[in-house]
């Protein structure tokens, strides 16, 4: 494990990306390639100013291969070097394009933390995946900062499992479009140095 008081540098940025049509819309959106909106574009150029504050150490930016993801990366400011399939949104299977009010007509209760989705990704299966993600990103971590660009449900899978929590306490963590969370080490533990950093845009 890093130890920030040598490496105080070393930051894993998570940025959702900007919004879209769904998002706004509140529709569960994993495989379907659906477009920033007008004020999407521009949360995204927002947070890329706000991310050139944290002057970050030659960063790896890898992105979701969904459109929306490495649109809002390179709207950001940021050269991606991969797109990688494990930074895709949680597989919502049957309940893909749904709301969640939609949803709980059929389940009460549901949320996709505390419930499946049918034809969609495990609670295992994505913790698996998050398991993954912060791994590979900590592995890179030895030697440069590293962004990841996705998407809300996903990445807040990823803190919770940074902070060593079950994905199912992603619930605790929100992450609004194009906003940002910082996460780092202090005395040799994972921690969160901030959450959910919003576009100034969005703040208006």
């Amino acid at each position: 494990m890093i130890d920030p008081m040598t490496s105080p540098e070393r930051r894993l940025v998570l940025l959702r990306h900007g919004e879209t049509e769904w998002a706004r819309l509140g529709r569960h959106t994993s495989a379907t390639e659906v477009p920033l909106t007008d004020r999407g574009a521009i949360q995204a150029r927002e947070a890329g100013q706000q991310l050139a504050e944290l002057a970050l150490n030659n960063p790896l930016v890898v992105t979701s291969p969904r459109r929306r993801a490495h649109v809002t990366a390179a709207l950001a400011g940021f050269t991606e070097e991969r797109r990688w399939d494990a930074l895709t949104e949680w597989d919502y299977g049957e309940f893909e394009g749904l709301t969640t009010p939609e949803i709980r007509e059929q389940i009460p209760d549901w949320t996709v933390w505390t419930h499946p989705c049918p034809g969609g990704e495990t609670h295992e299966m994505v913790t698996s995946r998050a398991d993954m993600v912060v791994n590979t990103a900590e592995a890179a971590l030895a030697e440069r900062d590293v962004v990841l660009v996705g998407h809300g449900h996903f990445l807040r899978a990823v803190i919770a499992r940074w902070v060593e929590l079950p994905v199912s306490e992603g619930r605790r963590f929100a992450l609004t479009p194009a906003a940002h969370t910082v996460l780092s080490y202090e005395h040799g533990f994972r921690m969160i140095l901030t959450h959910n950093v919003t576009p100034r845009e969005g703040r208006q």
